[in-house]
């Protein structure tokens, strides 16, 4: 007579091979899944103090009626006699703060699964603040003036029309109770919505990466690589997120564990780029 865990050992050993290989892309969905909670872990810090930051330094300036601050760390901020422009750059930085922060708690699933109502709610909120910054800050690009080449305003403007589709296939999906699909489109949301925050990131690790400004002039805010990253800063994050999608669906245990290296060395850089950016942009103004 056999103790059960010698039976379950010696069943294990006399499973066919292909019976085995169907254990592993288990595994590797386990790691998939955690590298790509480590991601969310590491970009979720770092979008948590671009808003303290933005709070802080716009918020206190604006109580104050300092509003000339905003040129400190802005080419185009406060224009004295533009109070449209002024409302929309003022509008445009508080609905950044308030969907950096939303979406990071749409992301949570124990909020979605414990307080739905609140989940929703805040979608709501979300939804709406985000199609607000995204009609605000397109405004600013072509009306107000930008720094650098027109094709970076020309990405930037594919950015908002990128967030304005998202949202709203995000929503019809909702409405329509379809909501694994809702739940993919929120994920592109996000992304989209968090270009201009992956746009600092990502400048800031190739500073630290090249030891200074590479493939740009810093006083025109021009050259070829900010192009790159125009673009870049929302279609890098989307292919990631495709491919995150299929591995997870339905990829082998090679490309889970893949994917789940790519995560991990993404989630790295982001880490420095985040870094550099809290010591030298963000955490002088907080």
């Amino acid at each position: 007579m056999t103790t059960s865990g010698t039976t379950s050992s010696h069943q294990f050993r006399t499973l066919a091979p292909k019976d085995q290989l169907r254990i592993r892309p288990a595994i590797a969905l386990s790691a998939l899944r955690a590298a790509a909670g480590f991601w969310l872990m590491i970009a979720a810090i770092g979008q948590l103090i671009f808003v303290m930051y933005i709070v802080s330094f716009y918020g206190s300036s604006t109580v104050r009626g300092d509003f000339a601050a905003w040129n400190k760390v802005l080419p185009h901020g406060y224009i004295a006699g533009d109070s449209i422009g002024n409302a929309a750059l003022a509008g445009h930085m508080l609905f950044a703060a308030i969907i950096m922060f939303g979406g990071l708690l749409q992301l949570i699933p124990q909020i979605r699964t414990h307080a739905p109502r609140f989940h929703r709610w805040n979608g709501r909120v979300y939804m709406a603040t985000a199609v607000a910054a995204t009609v605000t800050g397109i405004y600013m690009v072509w009306f107000r003036g930008s720094a650098g080449h027109a094709a970076q305003q020309v990405a930037i403007t594919i950015n908002g029309l990128l967030i304005l589709a998202c949202a709203f296939m995000t929503v019809r999906l909702a409405m329509a109770r379809k909501l694994a699909a809702h739940r993919r489109w929120a994920l592109r949301l996000f992304l989209v919505v968090s270009g201009v925050w992956f746009f600092r990131v990502g400048l800031m690790f190739w500073i630290a990466v090249n030891g200074g400004p590479v493939g740009f002039d810093p006083a025109t805010f021009r050259g070829p690589f900010l192009v790159f990253l125009g673009f870049a800063q929302y279609l890098l994050p989307l292919a990631v997120l495709e491919l995150y999608l299929r591995a997870s669906d339905n990829g082998s245990a090679a490309s889970r564990i893949a994917m789940a290296a790519v995560l991990v060395i993404l989630a790295l850089a982001i880490g420095v780029g985040i870094g550099v950016a809290t010591m030298g942009m963000w955490w002088p103004h907080i």
